[in-house]
């Protein structure tokens, strides 16, 4: 049972961690990029995952992962529309 919860708490560290890492790249993406609106609104969602797990409230792991795989498709394209 300890171990359960140490081991929640641990992966929640992790994808916070994530979390403001992708926030911090999601940021600098021109406001002149194809993404960057779309970028603006999953920025949006993370800001108010990431206060809901630092105020202790619970967060959906899907919506969170589900988010994380958003921010790093949108990296990715945004380096894509960069390179051309």
């Amino acid at each position: 049972m300890t171990c359960f919860f140490s081991c929640k708490m641990e992966s929640m560290n992790d994808e916070l961690h994530t979390l403001n890492f992708l926030l911090a790249r999601l940021e600098r993406i021109s406001a002149d990029s194809v993404v960057a609106h779309r970028a603006s609104g999953v920025r949006g969602a993370m800001l108010r995952v990431v206060e809901n797990i630092e105020s202790g409230e619970p967060v959906s792991g899907q919506e969170v992962k589900r988010l994380i795989e958003s921010g790093y498709r949108l990296l990715e394209r945004a380096a894509k529309e960069k390179i051309r």
